[in-house]
């Protein structure tokens, strides 16, 4: 999975009873476009997203204006 700055995400767990959380991408430290993400989470949150096996990460390409 790959993703830049500015696109929004979706992270479903597949755990039942866990809420989805949703972002968007601060920035990208992995190498090239990947893991781990800098994400500013719908709640005020800032941290890092390491996605793993049991979690899934929507990526939706931020809108051009």
């Amino acid at each position: 999975m790959h993703a830049t700055a500015g696109d929004r995400v979706c992270v479903r767990s597949r755990t039942v009873g866990q809420a989805e959380r949703h972002g968007v991408v601060l920035e990208v430290r992995g190498k090239p476009d990947g893991p781990p993400y800098l994400i500013r989470w719908d709640d005020g949150h800032e941290g890092l997203c390491f996605p793993s096996a049991d979690s899934v990460l929507e990526i939706f390409a931020k809108q051009h204006t």
